[in-house]
């Protein structure tokens, strides 16, 4: 006797109950992910980022939003929730969602074990394929490491490393740097880390 497969959903039925749900989930081909818990680390990370980048694009063309707004790739039709993102100009939204934004120029992801394999595989190629998006990165929660990703001219993506609390992480979407010291301010690492 074979199991019985559970029936996709549409993207009209995730959204309807998304509205609803007392916590977040993504969605990809009909089937709905939850979002787990974050750690202390990440939390503090998540934070230390949304309020560096508040102050510093505060006033200007371009605006961060932290971990409660949905995007929608549209190009693969994956709903997310990226740790952070940033948009410049006026916010575009989905047709079939007036809250789900899909203009990032930048999605900032805070690796954790459960998620860094998609965040780096599955996750990055569907963020690929939004036009706006101009870099990727992704800052690790266990060492003072941050990588960010940017869209060539080729449509190819270059990688830069900023490690090490000595170091400055510099967005090339909008005009802002960070001091590592000050994304993992609060943050103790484990023994083993090298720094």
């Amino acid at each position: 006797m074979s199991a019985l497969r559970k029936p996709k959903l549409t993207v009209a039925e995730y959204l309807e109950i998304e509205r609803t749900a007392e916590f977040k989930s993504e969605f990809f081909d009909g089937v709905m992910y939850a979002m787990a818990g974050a750690s202390p680390p990440h939390n503090f990370i998540k934070e230390n980022l949304s309020g560096e980048l508040h102050a510093q694009l505060k006033g200007g063309p371009c605006r961060s939003l932290s971990g409660d707004q949905r995007v929608r790739v549209e190009r693969t039709g994956l709903y997310t929730y990226p740790d952070l993102l940033i948009f410049c100009g006026s916010p575009e939204y989905s047709v079939e969602d007036p809250f789900c934004l899909i203009n990032p120029v930048a999605v900032i992801e805070i690796l954790s074990p459960s998620t860094e394999r998609f965040d780096r595989g599955a996750k990055f190629r569907n963020y690929r394929q939004i036009p706006s998006l101009v870099e990727y990165l992704l800052v690790a929660q266990d060492e003072p490491v941050c990588e960010r990703y940017i869209r060539q001219a080729d449509d190819s993506w270059g990688l830069v490393s900023f490690v090490g609390l000595d170091a400055t992480l510099v967005f090339t979407s909008i005009a802002a740097q960070i001091s590592l010291a000050d994304i993992y301010a609060g943050v103790t690492f484990p023994e083993t880390t090298l720094r």
